[in-house]
């Protein structure tokens, strides 16, 4: 499916230059650095997010997912976001162990710099889309095979590429406060991905995909 980056538009700009950087890469070495099975004789790669399984070609960069999926919601072949956080993955960042630790926003490098940006377009955003509509979220997180946390009100664990894991927490509101959210981060995120920015990023896309599932 064709993604329309606008002219001039924040989104494209970047796109090309993360995708030329894609088609100058050698493939071997990528599939290595990030620990994803990659074919060279069809030249793609595989690549699961947020439980979605995808075919990603190179040097075209196309992106199928797997037939049989039944999820209904597909963002590396709709959304530019997604698609120019893969890109910067694949070319600037790569797979890490993680310790078992998760961490905030505020404490990733850069974080304190840019929370109030991702407190905005992703705190709220997940709490005041969510938080008073928990069996909604819960629905929609097992549908894409999150792992329930003891946490908050509700509270689930997502992979959202192979060893990076989110949880998201939400907190009812009632009549004296208003619904609350937390997304904490694998401690590897840091390491897999290169800038603040990035994360903020995943926060957008996951909290894309719970509005576009709950439709």
């Amino acid at each position: 499916m064709e993604v329309n980056y606008e002219k001039d538009s924040k989104e494209r700009i970047p796109f090309e230059h993360y995708l030329e950087a894609f088609r100058q890469a050698d493939p071997e070495e990528i599939a290595v650095r990030c620990a994803l099975p990659y074919d060279p004789e069809n030249k793609t790669f595989q690549i699961c997010l947020m439980g979605v399984n995808y075919t990603v070609a190179w040097p075209s960069y196309e992106i199928i997912h797997e037939e049989s999926d039944q999820t209904g919601y597909y963002p590396l072949e709709t959304k530019a976001n997604a698609r120019i956080l893969l890109l910067r993955y694949l070319t600037e960042g790569g797979a890490a162990p993680s310790t078992g630790k998760f961490l905030t926003y505020r404490e990733i490098p850069w974080g304190e710099v840019y929370f109030k940006q991702f407190q905005g377009r992703c705190l709220f955003r997940l709490a005041f889309g969510f938080g008073n509509r928990l069996q909604v979220f819960r629905e929609i997180m097992e549908r894409v095979g999150a792992k329930p946390l003891k946490a908050g009100n509700a509270g689930f664990e997502l992979e959202f590429l192979k060893g990076l894991q989110v949880q998201l927490i939400l907190w009812e509101g009632d009549d004296e406060f208003p619904p609350s959210a937390q997304i904490l981060f694998s401690d590897n995120f840091p390491v897999a991905f290169t800038q603040g920015e990035d994360m903020a990023v995943v926060g957008d896309v996951v909290n894309d995909m719970l509005k576009a599932l709950s439709k």
